[in-house]
C-alpha cells in the first residue's frame, strides 16, 4: 500500500538540514557525524529525491559564496545592460581577469544541475568540496599568475509560478439546449473528480505549475559561452587565453569556435577538454577549425590505458589521450598530481605542440561516483 507522502517542505539552510561541511570539506550530519543519507525515508523515493534536490540548491548557493569569499572572485551580472526587471544570470571573475597582460584561464563545466564553481554536485555531497568544485583549480591558477573567469552556462532562465487562467464554462457560451449543457457539465465534473482522485494518489502533493523566463542572449550553454566571449574574454588584455572545458562544456567551446573562429584563433593558446561530448561533424565545424583543434586542443577521456596514452578517435579533430581511468568531473587536485606544462614554441610539430598545452589537471583520476 502506498505510504502517505510527507509535505514537500524542506529547510533552506544547511543548518536546517542538520548538515555542515567539516574542516576537510566533507558534508556531515551535525549530530551523528555521518555522511549524507539519500534514503532518509524508506519507500518514498520521490520525497527523498525532492529532499536531495532541495539540499543541492542550498549547496549551489554555498559554492557561490565560497567563490566570492574564499577565492575572492567578483560576481558579474549578465546581460551587462540588463534592466532592473528582466531575468539575469552571472559569472565570476578574478580582479585581474580583464587586465592580466599575460594569461587568462576560463573554466566551463558540463550540463545538468551544476552551476558556476561546480564540476559535480553528487561529488560535493558524497565526497568533499575539493572533489566536486572548481575551487582548488581556481586557487592554484591564481597562485600561478592567471586571471580567472568562471562561466555559468546552465543558468539560462528563471522559474516563476505560472499564472492561473480562468477557463470559461461551456454553459456560458454555448447555444445548446439547457438539458444537453447540464448533462455535459455533469459528465465533465465527474471526469474531473476521477482525474483529481487519481492525481492525488499518483501525486499526493501537486506542485506549483511553473514557467520559464529565459535570460536574454544566455538562453543556452552555447549562447552563454559566446556572450561571455564577446563581452569579457575578447576584451581581456591577456596575450594567452586557456580554456578548461568538461563534457558539454567542450561542445560549447566548439560552437564558440564556429561562430568566432578568427577571434578565438588569435587569442586562445590552448584548450584542455575532459570527456568532451563535442562532435565536429554534427556541429559542422569546418576544416580550418579541425586543423586548429588538432594543434591546440587535447581531450582527456575515460580509458583503462595509462595516463596520457594516446586513444584512438573516430573524429578528425583534437588528440584524445587517456585520463588514466574514469574521468571524474571533479578532476581533483593534489600536490602530488598537480603540475604545470609551460607553453613552448608553438611552431613545433604536432606532437610537441600538443605536449605544450597548459594543463592544471593531469594525474590518475579516481572513478566518478
Amino acid at each position: 500500500m502506498k505510504k502517505d507522502e510527507p509535505p514537500l517542505d524542506f529547510p533552506d539552510t544547511l543548518e536546517g538540514f542538520e548538515y555542515a561541511f567539516n574542516e576537510k570539506g566533507q558534508l556531515r550530519h551535525i549530530k551523528t557525524g555521518e555522511p549524507f543519507v539519500f534514503n532518509y525515508r524508506e519507500d518514498l523515493h520521490r520525497w527523498n529525491q525532492k529532499r536531495y534536490e532541495a539540499l543541492g540548491e542550498i549547496i549551489t548557493k554555498y559554492v557561490y559564496d565560497l567563490l566570492e569569499k574564499d577565492c575572492n572572485l567578483k560576481k558579474i551580472f549578465i546581460p551587462v545592460d540588463a534592466t532592473e526587471s528582466e531575468p539575469k544570470s552571472f559569472i565570476f571573475m578574478s580582479e585581474d581577469a580583464l587586465t592580466n597582460p599575460q594569461k587568462l584561464m576560463v573554466l566551463i563545466h558540463g550540463s545538468g544541475v551544476v552551476r558556476a564553481g561546480q564540476w559535480a554536485r553528487k561529488l560535493i555531497i558524497n565526497e568533499d568540496l575539493d572533489s566536486g568544485t572548481q575551487i582548488p583549480f581556481i586557487k592554484r591558477a591564481m597562485d600561478e599568475g592567471y586571471g580567472v573567469i568562471v562561466l555559468n552556462p546552465n543558468e539560462n532562465c528563471i522559474e516563476v509560478e505560472k499564472p492561473k487562467t480562468h477557463v470559461q464554462s461551456s454553459s456560458d457560451s454555448s447555444d445548446e439546449p439547457v438539458e444537453k449543457r447540464e448533462r455535459k457539465d455533469k459528465v465533465s465534473k465527474e471526469t474531473k473528480k476521477r482525474r483529481d482522485f487519481y492525481e492525488k494518489y499518483r501525486n499526493p502533493q501537486r506542485e506549483k505549475e511553473m514557467m520559464q523566463l529565459y535570460i536574454r542572449e544566455n538562453g543556452s550553454p552555447e549562447e552563454h559561452t559566446v556572450y561571455v566571449w564577446d563581452h569579457f574574454i575578447a576584451k581581456s588584455a591577456a596575450e594567452n587565453v586557456f580554456f578548461v572545458a568538461h563534457s558539454y562544456g567542450g561542445l560549447a567551446f566548439v560552437e564558440l569556435m564556429i561562430q568566432r573562429e578568427a577571434d578565438v584563433k588569435s587569442k586562445v593558446t590552448a584548450v584542455a577538454l575532459t570527456d568532451s561530448v563535442h562532435n565536429v561533424w554534427h556541429q559542422e565545424a569546418g576544416k580550418t577549425i579541425r586543423e586548429w583543434m588538432r594543434e591546440n586542443c587535447c581531450n582527456w577521456v575515460s580509458s583503462s590505458e595509462p595516463l596520457d596514452t594516446s586513444v584512438e578517435s573516430m573524429l578528425p579533430d583534437c588528440p584524445r589521450v587517456s585520463a588514466g581511468g574514469e574521468v571524474n568531473p571533479s578532476l581533483p587536485v593534489s600536490d602530488s598530481g598537480f603540475f604545470l606544462i609551460s607553453l613552448r614554441d608553438t611552431t613545433h610539430k604536432q606532437e610537441e605542440c600538443r605536449r605544450t598545452l597548459i594543463i592544471l589537471f593531469l594525474f590518475p583520476l579516481k572513478s566518478c561516483l
